[in-house]
């Protein structure tokens, strides 16, 4: 539920005068540049806090219960009746509460003005304690209990950062990226393995901790170094008194170290042929400066000491890979927080010891990980773990780029929230057993993040059909009195999260179709519209053989090819959307549709008595179909029928994904081309029909 923006407002305004009682943790002279109703979102409805307190960057976490509004459909009573003009059912928006969890990450500077907030707004919390990680957990720890009144329970640093970073690679799509300094797109995004263990985790703070991770409670720290992220600042420092690591990050950005560094060349005259080293590579950092009589630039030695160090880094993680037979290097703390700088540096040294077979990996939310996992140590009695859980586009910042070249409005951190918002999903997700290489599997057809053509065509579709989606929301809920003035807040909210991703396409991992379509549904689930075409009339949404639309398509379409099929004697399992999204059947609807059918049909009234016709959900509320996150009652039941022929039906679900998924059996992709673009880029004329039958390779 929305705060008060009164209140807020007020409470925000004291960052710029200084705080309340400032205790000597240092002034608050920076103004939040955040709308303040972004900030702290159903606080009201906080249930237990965990908190991670860095030397700069306070990240907290709450868990929250959220009341929204749910589409539900309820079949009439038709019995005895003339039904031919009649509807089969109705749909009605009901209130649910369901679980959130929250994460915000701010400025040291501004803990006590947040602390001061949170405790004025707190109203339901189940819990005394708060779990603290991080070394500022203890010189805070006397703040914390003063202000909210909670006990501070510290946990272990590296247990909370190694449990964050399980759960973030879990429950993210996208969370995993390499860095590629000279691509179009600076932000690789990796493709979810099924199994997550075991990796290497490289956490670089003052120091460097290596960890070997084999399973969710299985770790061991195996090596680490004290030539960190420390090293780095307090050498800087001395150098080129720099006061803040982010400046000195920014001077080594504008450096040249080629200046300060002795080359191969510089040595040999050339490349080193004996050892195959190229004239390139530096022999000896800082080697210039024993030898020539000048003053060196601060930004050249700056970008000499990141060399240095992220050299030295790269190659301890290589050993420590090598030596314990790891193929996945996952890098985070301070020392790279999202910087192209320091991501770039480790990962060229990660190519140049490793030759090329491991690469450097980071994490879209690696800020987070120790706030996670202090969460997570707090609510052990809930499970969290048994549920399936997803990011919530609507409320969550996106990753930003800090690149020179990069919309400088966004690039700036300082003073900023930054906040990730996630849902826990009613029922758990996972793959489908029929996918050929669950871990090559990619669901959608388009990279928008690296088609540049592609991506502006389809964001400028999206933005030429707001204004009507915005239309049909609030036409959806006319006994409402606010419905207008919500359906213009979605409007708004939709329309900034399509500005950030035209500058910043890796704001929430590959951005695709499906992205942009499931983005707008949580802004529309955001503002209370969760199903913005219930008033379209009945039949309503979609349906899985994998189906796609509503109306005609699942009774003059997919219904018939069901009877055929059962004719046959093949069994059907026939999966629908778990909730609605645009005019796609759910699994509730089909209930009644089918009810209706069967009643007029022998063939399918025989089918569903003796359970060779089975209705399912899919755990999906998208216009698309990602096969690697499904319900887990389907996967199950796809296993115990020894399904042997997949069907996928629709636009959305066998085109913009799937459209080259690789399934262990046979496999039916049907699809309409309703898009002249699209139509354009797959060779064929508008309204051309897509028939893709695919027989596994034996």
């Amino acid at each position: 539920m929305p705060m008060r923006a009164g209140e807020e407002r007020v409470a925000f305004k004291m960052a710029e005068r200084g705080g309340r009682g400032s205790g000597g943790h240092g002034s608050l002279d920076k103004s939040i540049t955040l709308p303040p109703d972004e900030i702290f979102r159903n606080l009201e409805n906080a249930k237990r806090f965990a908190i991670d307190i860095g030397g700069s960057l306070t990240k907290l976490a709450y868990y929250s219960t959220v009341q929204h509004k749910v589409a539900r459909v309820r079949s009439f009573d038709h019995s005895g009746k003339d039904i031919e003009n009649e509807p089969l059912y109705e749909i009605s928006v009901q209130e649910e509460i369901t679980a959130r969890l929250h994460f915000i990450k701010f400025e040291n500077t501004y803990i006590e003005t947040c602390l001061d907030f949170i405790k004025d707004h707190l109203v339901n919390t189940e819990t005394k304690v708060i779990k603290a990680t991080g070394g500022g957990a203890y010189k805070f720890k006397d703040l914390i209990e003063k202000k909210l009144g909670l006990k501070v329970d510290k946990e272990d640093v590296m247990t909370c950062l190694i449990k964050g970073c399980n759960f973030v690679l879990r429950n993210i799509p996208h969370e995993v990226f390499a860095y590629q300094k000279d691509s179009d797109t600076e932000f690789r995004f990796q493709t979810n393995h099924p199994n997550i263990f075991p990796y290497l985790l490289v956490n670089i703070g003052s120091g460097v901790s290596i960890v070997k991770v084999e399973t969710e409670d299985k770790f061991e720290w195996i090596g680490g170094s004290s030539i960190g992220g420390g090293t780095f600042w307090g050498l800087g420092a001395l150098l080129t008194k720099t006061k803040k690591f982010d400046e000195l990050l920014q001077l080594a950005s504008k450096g040249q170290h080629t200046n300060v560094d002795m080359l191969v060349r510089d040595v040999y005259g050339g490349a080193y042929q004996t050892l195959g080293l190229s004239g390139n590579l530096i022999a000896s950092s800082f080697g210039k400066s024993t030898t020539a009589d000048k003053e060196f630039s601060k930004e050249d030695m700056a970008k000499s000491l990141l060399h240095m160090i992220s050299n030295d880094i790269g190659q301890l993680a290589c050993l420590y890979a090598k030596l314990h037979n790891l193929d996945k290097i996952y890098f985070g703390g301070f020392f790279i927080r999202g910087h192209p700088v320091t991501m770039r540096t480790i990962t060229y040294s990660i190519n140049f010891f490793s030759k090329g077979e491991v690469q450097a990996l980071f994490l879209r939310h690696e800020g987070y990980l120790g706030a996670i996992g202090a969460f997570l140590k707090g609510a052990e009695q809930d499970n969290p773990n048994q549920y399936s859980w997803g990011e919530n586009y609507a409320g969550s910042s996106g990753l930003m780029s800090t690149s020179p070249d990069v919309y400088p409005m966004q690039r700036t951190r300082s003073g900023t929230f930054d906040m990730l918002e996630m849902d826990r999903l009613e029922r758990p997700l996972v793959n489908l057993p029929l996918l050929k290489d669950p871990s090559t599997y990619i669901p959608d057809t388009v990279d928008l993040t690296d088609d540049a053509m592609a991506r502006k065509y389809w964001l400028t579709c999206f933005e030429e059909a707001l204004d009507g989606v915005a239309k049909r929301a609030a036409a959806s809920q006319p006994d409402s009195v606010d419905a207008l003035e919500r359906a213009e807040k979605f409007r708004q909210k939709y329309w900034n999260k399509l500005q950030t991703l035209r500058q910043q396409p890796f704001a929430y991992g590959t951005l695709t179709v499906r992205s942009l379509l499931d983005t707008r549904e949580h802004c529309l689930n955001e503002f209370n519209f969760p199903d913005p075409y219930s008033k379209e009339g009945p039949p309503h949404k979609c349906a899985l053989i994998f189906a796609d639309n509503s109306g005609i398509d699942i009774i003059l379409g997919v219904f018939p090819f069901v009877r055929e099929l059962l004719s046959r004697g093949t069994e059907v399992i026939l999966a629908c959307n778990s909730g609605p999204a645009l005019n796609d059947v759910t699994y509730s609807e089909s209930l009644i549709v089918t009810e209706r059918i069967a009643a007029m049909d022998p063939v399918i009234q025989s089918a569903l008595r003796e359970e060779k016709l089975l209705l399912v959900q899919t755990g999906s509320s998208s216009p698309c179909l990602d096969l690697s996150r499904l319900d887990k009652g389907l996967a199950v039941l796809v296993r115990e029928r020894k399904t042997d022929l997949v069907i996928i039906e629709g636009m959305g679900r066998a085109i913009h994904t799937n459209y080259y998924a690789a399934l262990k059996c046979e496999s039916l992709k049907l699809a309409v081309i309703k898009n002249s673009w699209l139509a354009d880029r797959l060779g064929g004329k508008i309204f051309s029909v897509i028939f893709k039958y695919e027989v596994p390779c034996k």
